[in-house]
């Protein structure tokens, strides 16, 4: 067998101009195991486009993984017949695929050298093929002058970089735009008006895969694209519009439907022997049919339901909505109504909904009956009000189109409830009656709320009027469902406890506050929970008494979610909120190449829906049944009131259709978190994310997920204003909790969400809600430990530099280096007043210099950062082993318990001081943009004014602030520190 290398060059893409008249006439070299090709000289272009095909002989198969195909850009210089470098590209065999799954992929082009300047893209398809009737290139030849020059920038000693696993086709392209459906003629009446025609057919989408310092493949890399939405088409994240006419969601492709509202009927006539009639309507067109439900009985049946079929998956031109009576062996035909869709109108909200009409119903024969049907069709969008509620044809489950599962796989909008938290402060209790007269009783008050249960420590005083002022902590939801129950109780002997008695406090009637004022206590009577004497019932009514100190606390704001990725941070009192700072607006469009989750007639599918979580607003787009790669094109909006805080996307697979229904749980396939301060404001980011998810047996790709994301500033001043707040509110710092109190509260705040949304229509099932808040993420894991040492090694790597560095000029292995830096000792030595200025001076040059570089596209999850590429079997096992284990017996499952709670808590730590470098480290990077340019703006200023002040004033200021009165010291924390505390990190790209 005779292998091929396949090269084919598509083109390039804004490459930089050389010819000292805005332009280039660029060529391709290539270079594979001493072979070398080139194509021809594009003149005068920056995007040439070459679609040229070369082939490479491979003499050893057994070492193509050791192999590396380089392409070089060169520009051509006619008059002195040379050439300048554009760019090289340079990948490893291990990413040579069949041609059967080889595609274009725009790799961006890479510098020779330090000092070289490129741009751009260059399209490659590079494949492996052992068609015989394929013959090799002809080779270049006589350009042995060129050789030297050509191979010297691919020695092993350069830094380069490489591109590996290149990614399946259904992976690496996002979807290929359909535009808008075709268009029926003109509409009936006014106010709605026609559907324009098909665009013309549009260029491919652009591809731009981005790959980190921290490389990892490229197939777990995001992919910048540039889809054609609602508004029109994004290139480099601004929309370039196609159309005039706005568009409500324009983050989303828009999509025509066939609206079917079916309102009611009436006199029908009766079919049965009896004389009833069990109607039910067909609503059918081409291949799809939805169907009401049949009511029993009724000859003037209400259904007031919606029916929505995708346009341009319609292959007919007659929509047909037909009358039936359910019978037990065959249904009878009533009549129907026929609509042909030339005649249906177009609704452009925020039109008013169109009104529906009664029609008359015909027979088989073509005949008028008497009988009417209440109906309303139109052709709409996403944006019509009926979308959310409507029966999707696309969406349709083939248990049960009609019944309670279409419930299960509509799109909705959830409220997350309003989280408190309950502070019961324990003082005392007086007068207490043990049963036992001839003891003192060992007594504790107990509370719980719901399924929260606390106790206080047990008091063994010789009196009958213990004493314990301890605070119990508590979560409650508005509206308070739930009363707090406390009792006093008296433990006997081992394991033996005797309730003396008892009180039940509404919630409701509770005092809330909103600061840290001192709440009055009340006494409370005891009740016993069981009166045996009536006359020692009356005796004892108003004998025991409890002392308590109750409110709500809405100063606090509670966590549901990690810390690392909360979604909101403001206090639970609305009377402490904010003003909004900006909108969020999120399209999710689609998501392809997902990995099948179930066997549905001997083949694998999925029925996939998308969940959004931000501050206490969670959504959930329509579920696609039986789709691999469904097409969502859904728009949601939020308010923002802190850009320290992240926007959750997951996408799960629906378990609910199937024979087993509400038993199995939703699957999850994986998820995307962006932070909303790492968005520049006004840019619209288009991106597919790889949705990777870590199981047993190691990270796996599960499919791509298409999002377009918008930050709107709506005021710029309070924006920058949050930069210099405290990150949670007043109450955190001034009465902080523990670290062990944050975590039970966290816990129990996730377990009544879950509860509130699991209530809801369809339910957000609790699987869901604990994988969109990372319950998990504070568990004991090797892996996770190992990732947060090396984020700290990384984060000491410029200090070893350093170091390293300084140790070179102090060996002399660079005279000229060590001469220079003696002279710069020497000189700030003698001027002392210079050493602040310069280093803030050099630190704006550096925020400056790399606002070129600055990320163009938001953090995702880094298998490499996350330690999850080469994880051992037994760490996983480890990691997804239950608490408590059980694996091991009681002793060590005990010891094995304690290790991981300990090692727990310092895998925080390390995350912590690593989150507090890459903090330092995001000050110039640009990756919060606003934060850097107020940074760099700072350092300017500081700069300017370190240098015309004496630097003795300023040393002695600075001494007199650090150890100035306590007097003049606030609790809360400082302006720096606040701002500090705003910077991004790395735990955004953790899995």
């Amino acid at each position: 067998m005779n292998l091929k290398l396949g090269v084919d060059v598509a083109g390039a893409h804004n490459l930089l101009p050389k010819d000292g008249q805005g332009s280039s006439s660029a060529f391709v070299e290539l270079y594979f195991d001493g072979q070398k090709y080139r194509t021809t000289v594009k003149e005068k272009d920056l995007d040439p486009v070459w679609n040229e095909s070369f082939y490479f002989n491979i003499s050893d198969p057994s070492i193509l993984s050791n192999l590396t195909l380089d392409a070089f850009v060169y520009n051509n210089v006619k008059d002195t017949h040379s050439r300048s470098f554009l760019g090289k590209v340079s990948i490893t065999g291990t990413s040579f695929v069949p041609y059967s799954d080889a595609v274009v992929l725009h790799y961006p082009l890479e510098k020779r050298g330090i000092f070289s300047r490129v741009r751009g893209e260059l399209g490659l398809k590079v494949y492996i093929t052992d068609d015989p009737s394929i013959k090799t290139s002809d080779p270049i030849v006589n350009m042995a002058q060129n050789t030297k020059s050509v191979h010297e920038p691919v020695k092993n000693s350069e830094k380069r970089h490489t591109f590996h696993h290149l990614p399946h086709e259904t992976q690496t392209q996002a979807p290929a735009n359909t535009g808008v459906p075709p268009a029926p003629p003109p509409a009936m009446r006014y106010g709605y008006e026609q559907i324009k025609p098909n665009p013309p057919p549009q260029p491919p989408k652009l591809v731009r895969m981005y790959s980190e310092s921290s490389s990892q493949p490229v197939d777990y890399a995001l992919k910048e694209t540039s889809p054609y939405l609602g508004g029109g088409r994004v290139v480099g994240g601004r929309v370039i519009r196609t159309d005039k006419a706005s568009s409500t969601y324009d983050l989303v492709e828009k999509m025509h439907f066939l609206f079917v509202r079916v309102v009611k009927a009436r006199d029908l006539p009766s079919m049965d022997i009896t004389g009833s009639l069990d109607p039910y309507v067909e609503v059918k067109i081409g291949n799809y049919k939805g169907v009401t439900r049949h009511i029993e009985k009724n000859q003037n049946p209400m259904w007031n339901i919606v029916f929505a079929f995708s346009r341009e998956r319609m292959q007919a031109s007659v929509l047909e909505v037909v009358v039936k009576d359910k019978d037990l062996v065959k249904d009878d035909f009533v009549g129907f109504v026929r609509f042909d869709l030339n005649e249906v109108p177009l609704r452009v909200p925020p039109d008013s909904p169109l009104a529906p009409q009664w029609y008359r119903l015909e027979d088989k024969k073509g005949d008028r009956i008497k009988s009417e049907l209440m109906l309303a069709v139109w052709i709409g969008t996403q944006a019509d009000e009926a979308f959310p509620d409507a029966w999707h044809s696309d969406a349709a489950t083939p248990v049960d189109s009609s019944g309670a599962a279409s419930t299960l796989i509509r799109s909705k909008v959830y409220q997350a409830p309003r989280l408190w938290y309950v502070r019961v402060n324990v003082v005392e209790a007086q007068d207490l009656v043990p049963t036992d007269k001839s003891r003192f009783p060992d007594t504790y008050v107990k509370a719980h709320i719901g399924n929260q249960v606390m106790k206080t420590k047990t008091v063994q005083a010789r009196s009958l009027n213990p004493l314990w002022n301890e605070d119990l902590l508590f979560v409650a939801a508005e509206p308070f469902e739930d009363h707090l129950i406390l009792t006093v109780e008296d433990r006997v002997g081992p394991g033996k406890d005797e309730i003396l008695g008892r009180v039940i406090i509404p919630l409701a009637m509770v005092e809330k506050r909103a600061d840290d004022r001192i709440i009055h206590s009340r006494w409370f009577n005891l009740e016993k929970p069981v009166a045996v004497d009536v006359d020692q019932l009356k005796k004892d009514k108003f004998s025991m008494r409890i002392h308590l100190r109750i409110c709500l606390d809405g100063g606090y704001h509670v966590l549901d979610e990690s810390t690392h990725y909360s979604s909101d941070l403001r206090p639970t009192a609305k009377q402490l909120w904010k003003p909004t700072i900006g909108v969020l607006e999120l399209g999710i469009l689609n998501a392809v190449g997902l990995h099948p989750m179930k066997t549905r007639d001997g083949r694998g599918t999925s029925d996939t829906y998308c969940v959004a979580k931000y501050g206490h607003k969670w959504v959930r787009t329509r579920t696609i049944v039986d789709n691999l790669c469904p097409k969502y094109n859904e728009q949601y909006t939020w308010e923002v009131f802190d850009t320290a805080t992240v926007l959750t996307v997951g996408v799960f697979d629906n378990s609910q259709l199937g024979d087993k229904g509400s038993n199995s749980k939703d699957l999850r396939i994986g998820k995307v978190r962006i932070r909303i301060s790492t968005l520049e404001a006004g840019r619209v980011y288009t991106h597919s994310y790889p949705l990777l998810v870590l199981n047993p047996n190691g990270v796996k790709k599960m499919g791509e997920v298409h999002l377009a994301i918008r930050f709107s500033c709506t005021n710029f001043v309070n924006m920058l204003y949050t930069y210099t707040r405290p990150l949670l509110p007043k109450m955190h710092y001034v009465r902080p909790f523990s670290v062990m109190q944050l975590d039970m509260l966290r816990h129990q705040a996730v377990l009544i969400v879950a509860a509130r949304l699991g209530r809801a229509e369809p339910p957000l099932r609790k699987e869901v809600v604990e994988y969109m808040s990372d319950v998990d993420s504070h568990l004991w894991s090797m892996r996770r430990s190992k990732a947060n040492f090396f984020r700290l090694m990384t984060i000491f790597a410029p200090l070893f530099a350093v170091s390293k560095w300084f140790g070179d000029i102090c060996m002399w292995r660079n005279p000229i280096t060590t001469v220079l830096v003696h002279v710069l000792f020497i000189m700030l030595v003698c001027f002392p007043e210079l050493i602040l200025p310069t280093v803030f001076l050099y630190m704006f040059l550096i925020g400056i210099w790399n606002f070129r570089y600055r990320p163009r596209y938001p953090p995702h999850m880094n298998t490499k950062i996350s330690q999850a590429e080469g994880v051992h079997p037994d760490e996983l096992d480890e990691e997804f082993d239950t608490f408590p284990t059980s694996r091991n017996p009681d002793l060590v499952r005990m010891r094995y318990d304690r290790l991981r709670s300990v090692a727990g808590r310092i895998q925080t730590v390390v995350g912590d001081i690593a989150t507090q470098g890459e903090r330092m480290q995001s000050l110039l990077s640009w990756r919060d943009p606003r934060a850097t340019a107020i940074f760099v703006t700072f350092c300017l200023v500081a700069a300017v004014v370190l240098y015309v002040t004496p630097f003795q004033a300023i040393a002695a200021l600075i001494g007199v602030y650090m150890m100035r009165h306590p007097r003049f010291r606030h609790r809360l924390p400082s302006v720096p520190v606040n701002f500090f505390r705003r910077l991004p990190a790395r735990t955004d790209s953790m899995l």
